[in-house]
């Protein structure tokens, strides 16, 4: 009986170990691939369309400014004026 069990806490034991191997082995290589691809300096152009891209959205925030204020101080105005003046017309 006790090389019985002797012989299954070996067996676990070595169950244990095989596992603890096949472990270490994949997250070596799992973290050998991040460490490739955060190294890497291929996606540098990334923070180049970033840059292009908030240039893009801040010259379309100012324009879009400016024109609401043409359009408020301006042309709205005028346009309103107009279009009264010819609802106005008594002829």
């Amino acid at each position: 009986m006790i090389k019985l069990i002797h012989f299954i806490k070996t067996l676990i034991i070595s169950l244990i170990c095989l596992v603890q191997t096949f472990y270490k082995k994949v997250c070596n290589k799992m973290f050998g691939r991040f460490r490739t691809v955060l190294s890497a300096s291929s996606a540098e152009g990334y923070v180049d369309t970033g840059v292009k891209v908030l240039i893009a959205v801040v010259l379309g925030a100012l324009l879009l400014t400016l024109l609401y204020s043409l359009f408020n101080d301006v042309i709205g105005p005028t346009v309103g004026d107009r279009v009264y003046k010819l609802f106005e017309y008594a002829g």
